[in-house]
């Protein structure tokens, strides 16, 4: 774990990478996630005097929103694996003046040692279980430091599809005829198979999508949560982005390249210019789509 401010994997890609350093698509994101953060919040269902604790809270985004909405009685303990995140955020808290309110703890969700038993009355977390190998241990974590009738209220991307539409782009390339795949389908699936699992075995392997929505009710259920509610929302439309530098810019999680990496790494000049012509009209004439896959679960401990 870093032990300064400077970049690892998780500040780079909230910082930089998820919006290219394009202002415009920043603040489109901005508003995006405020709205995830929201929901997030809803299913809290937090009070005056409460204390929150934010997994994985990155720029603080759900404790900062916890306090506008409840005042100054609210407690906030936020945690987060990045060194990096923690002192962005413990930054931000000063700046807002609510540091009186907040207290930060380093530590992965699976081990929370540093908040005591019983000790919260909610726990809220927005993408985070994606990114952890043994997420019932996390939610575990996550009962044990709970209030009896507190509840648990998270948000998670399920990006297991993504991971399936790269293995039929590998089984497209692979049983192609003697002639050879398409060059088009050939590229997307260097592209796509460098920011997600493209094996069966793989898939199984990787945190991020080796679980779909309705694992999620099974771990949180294992960890001793009742009264559980899932929502899963799924949203197609076209991107907001018109930019094909910014397209190339951004990647879709913090473990995945970005697409320009990827295209200078595993891409020929020829395969670059090649994709370049059949991509970038599509993506500056607003047409390129998007699926946004989100499930919003609420559980109560009893």
């Amino acid at each position: 774990m870093p032990t300064d401010a400077q970049s690892d994997i998780w500040s780079d890609w909230l910082l930089h990478r998820r919006h290219a350093g394009d202002a415009a698509f920043e603040r489109h994101i901005q508003a995006q996630v405020e709205r995830y953060a929201d929901k997030v919040l809803d299913g809290a269902q937090l009070a005056p005097g409460m204390t929150l604790v934010d997994i994985g809270c990155g720029e603080g985004l759900i404790g900062f929103r916890a306090i506008a909405r409840i005042g100054p009685s609210l407690q906030v303990v936020m945690t987060d694996v990045s060194a990096a995140m923690l002192q962005h955020t413990a930054a931000a808290a000063e700046a807002r003046g609510v540091a009186a309110q907040c207290r930060f703890v380093p530590g992965s969700a699976e081990h929370l040692a540093g908040i005591a038993d019983g000790s919260a009355d909610a726990v809220t977390s927005r993408a985070v279980l994606a990114y952890v190998a043994d997420k019932t241990a996390a939610l575990k974590e996550c009962h044990r430091i709970l209030k009896p009738g507190g509840r648990l209220s998270i948000a998670e991307p399920v990006f297991q599809d993504e991971a399936l539409m790269a293995r039929a782009l590998r089984q497209i390339v692979t049983n192609a005829p003697p002639g050879g795949a398409d060059r088009l389908m050939t590229l997307l699936h260097r592209w796509k198979s460098a920011q997600f699992p493209d094996t069966e075995a793989a898939i199984a392997e990787t945190p991020i999508v080796n679980y779909a929505e309705r694992d999620l009710l099974r771990f949180v259920n294992e960890a001793g949560f009742f009264d559980i509610h899932l929502e899963l929302h799924i949203d197609v439309g076209h991107s907001p982005n018109t930019s094909w530098e910014v397209f190339l810019g951004t990647s879709p999680h913090p473990l995945a390249p970005s697409l320009g990496s990827i295209m200078q790494s595993q891409f020929s000049a020829e395969d670059r210019q090649f994709f370049e012509h059949v991509m970038r009209p599509t993506v500056e004439a607003g047409k390129s789509v998007t699926t946004d896959r989100v499930a919003y679960l609420v559980a109560r401990k009893v």
